[in-house]
């Protein structure tokens, strides 16, 4: 087999891009992560196409959107009647690359799989009743990774769990450590191989480590990450002129050092990651990409969480690193979730792409070469119950625009974020040639997608602040 690079491929739960410190926007305690930034490429204009947990990893798995790859929202137990999970059947990127030869090993939260019958082996119901957590078993469902270490979805970050190997849904580990050490502990494992224990050592290898740290609960993170951020107060951490002081709430106030600890406990794990790829001599091998499955609004425009179109949930770090190939810098090329698994498979020379990716491959414009470039991304927010409906719209390099569809009409959103780079006004009303130009952006890339948005008549249309 011809030599293809390794890859490692992180990416933490709810990590949003203002939260690395090289960006100068979230005052958080990032080295690791600023180092790495120095040597890689770093895509300031990546973003998350449907900023929530599990249809983003259905897009990353399946280089389709999510009404191709039939995951529109988090797969728990009350999206299961409409086959809200990743199909056994799709062809995803580690089945591409099982087949070329690789070594692969999954690490961490998956939440792709649907919840089990014998709940009682999994974190089971939540205080609503809702079921998220699930158990993928050995076979086809785990798409070819070779090593697993994982787990479905499961918010007990101190105290979490893993099925590895063959073992059966009633035998979990228990590492009783807050997962993103844990995990990382394997991965150093892992990439060093001792007498071969954990991989075939001849052929390539593909680390992908999911940990959920920084997504909420935020308070469940090691005081000496907390400690690191002093005597700061909610005052000096939430700087974001969109977060108001009367608009912040409890949630953001009470959490943000704590949201910002994780970072940091974050970044000192991948650190450990990368100084064990040079220990071990396999830098120049190695593909990395630092990333995150969506962001965290913490108290912007008075919201905590992720899913909406604003910068702060939708807009994803997007780092990669591969020595001697890729060259260090910037680049704000408008990649979306879907574009990773072409990108990735052509850029690892391993081609294949199957014919059912709706990304776009971009591999040649990370090697500094020439390519088309998109000109704008997609942005939904959908149910898996009414795929119809939601929010749809764009990301250009100057705007935002979304459409909101409601029983009584829509919401037409319109930010210019060079003027207003904090999202503070809406100016559809003053910009209707703009809107019109969007919407038909909008609506060619819902026309390619086949979403049925499109097929939804009678809707009266506004444009009005929000």
């Amino acid at each position: 087999m011809a030599k293809h690079p390794n890859l490692v491929f992180v990416f933490p739960d709810e990590y949003r891009k203002q939260a690395m410190g090289f960006m100068n926007e979230d005052p958080v305690l990032t080295p690791n992560i600023d180092r790495f930034a120095t040597e890689s490429l770093v895509l300031t204009d990546a973003v998350s196409n449907r900023p929530v947990c599990s249809p983003y990893r259905a897009m990353l798995f399946t280089g389709q959107y999510p009404h191709a790859n039939g995951v529109l929202a988090n797969v728990n137990s009350t999206t299961v009647e409409y086959e809200n999970y990743l199909q056994e059947s799709t062809r995803c990127f580690s089945d591409v690359l099982h087949d070329a030869g690789y070594h692969q090993a999954y690490l961490g939260k998956l939440h792709l799989d649907p919840p089990n019958e014998h709940y009682e082996y999994t974190e089971g119901p939540r205080s609503n009743g809702v079921i998220w957590d699930s158990y993928t078993p050995p076979g086809p469902r785990r798409h070819g990774y070779d090593f697993w270490h994982s787990y479905g979805c499961c918010d007990w970050h101190f105290d979490p769990h893993y099925w590895t190997g063959d073992d059966p849904i009633d035998k979990r580990l228990e590492p009783k450590e807050w997962s993103t050490k844990h995990e990382t502990d394997v991965a150093v494992k892992y990439i060093k191989n001792e007498a071969g224990q954990y991989r075939d050592s001849d052929k390539p290898f593909s680390l992908v480590i999911s940990h959920n740290p920084p997504h909420m609960p935020f308070k469940q993170v090691p005081e000496e990450y907390v400690a690191q951020y002093g005597d700061a107060t909610h005052e000096d951490l939430l700087n974001r002129p969109n977060v108001a002081v009367d608009e912040r709430g409890d949630a953001a106030r009470d959490n943000v050092k704590h949201y910002f600890a994780m970072v940091t406990g974050v970044d000192e794990n991948f650190g450990r990651i990368l100084d064990c790829l040079k220990e071990e001599g396999l830098e120049e091998d190695t593909i990395v990409v630092f990333t995150s499955d969506h962001g965290e609004m913490m108290g912007s425009h008075g919201q905590i969480g992720k899913t909406v179109h604003y910068e702060e949930s939708f807009a994803v770090p997007f780092i990669i690193r591969w020595p001697g190939k890729i060259s260090a810098g910037t680049d704000d090329l408008l990649i979306g979730t879907p574009d990773l698994m072409p990108t990735l498979l052509n850029l690892m020379g391993v081609g294949n792409v199957p014919e059912s990716v709706q990304g776009a491959d971009y591999s040649s414009i990370l090697l500094g070469e020439d390519g088309t470039r998109p000109t704008s991304a997609l942005y939904l927010n959908v149910n898996a119950s009414d795929p119809a409906r939601g929010m749809r719209g764009v990301r250009t390099h100057r705007n935002t625009f979304v459409v909101k569809r409601k029983s009584e009409g829509e919401e037409v959103v319109l930010h210019d974020n060079i003027a207003d780079p904090y999202q503070l006004e809406n100016v559809a009303e003053q910009n209707p040639e703009l809107v019109s130009e969007l919407r038909q952006e909008m609506n060619t890339w819902l026309e390619k997608n086949e979403d049925p948005w499109l097929g939804v008549t009678g809707i009266s249309v506004s444009a009005h602040l929000v």
